[in-house]
């Protein structure tokens, strides 16, 4: 548990951390002018967007956000997608293609695993919700009545209406 406790954690940060290691990868390992305007311009921005957009498919889900903790699936696939990521910010020249396509499966594959798993933990949830509401919907067993029609106590309680009546002439002035 507490390493799908710690991806949750990790997820935010993770977005600084990783387009940080590729531009500090590409000083370190000097890999030149068209690859600094590759990290510069693509690498950048796509993997903090991608980041950002799967803490959040993640974090939105109801079971992660009552847990704290990502399911396995998604330390699986962030721990892929991550160390794919960094292998990239070494810039192997023979295999720095293959990497990159890598990378890119990766994360689709990341994005619609979250996406599913979003997807059937809010089913799954709005299934329950149904099941609830159509129970409170029923008879009451104690009373053999519909609860629905019996009448409900105001929440005021009484309510005093006074009207005001005036004579002719009491209003403003007529001109």
């Amino acid at each position: 548990m507490w390493i799908r406790r710690a991806f949750f954690s990790w997820l935010f940060p993770a977005a600084l951390v990783l387009p940080l290691w590729l531009f500090i990868g590409w000083g370190v390992f000097q890999a030149g002018g068209w690859a600094f305007l590759w990290v510069l311009f693509v690498a950048l921005p796509s993997v903090l967007v991608g980041e950002v957009v799967l803490t959040l498919l993640v974090r939105a889900r109801p079971t992660v956000r009552e847990e704290r903790a990502v399911s396995w699936r998604d330390v699986i696939g962030f721990t892929l997608w991550h160390a794919l990521t960094i292998a990239l910010g070494f810039f192997p020249k023979d295999a720095f293609g293959w990497l990159l396509a890598g990378t890119i499966v990766a994360f689709l594959g990341l994005f619609w695993s979250t996406l599913w798993q979003l997807w059937k933990d809010v089913a799954e949830r709005g299934r329950t919700g149904l099941l609830i509401d159509a129970e409170a919907d029923l008879p009451s067993a104690r009373t053999g009545q519909d609860e629905t029609l019996r009448p409900r106590p105001g929440r005021h309680g009484d309510v005093i209406v006074i009207t005001e009546t005036g004579r002719s002439g009491d209003g403003p002035a007529e001109r």
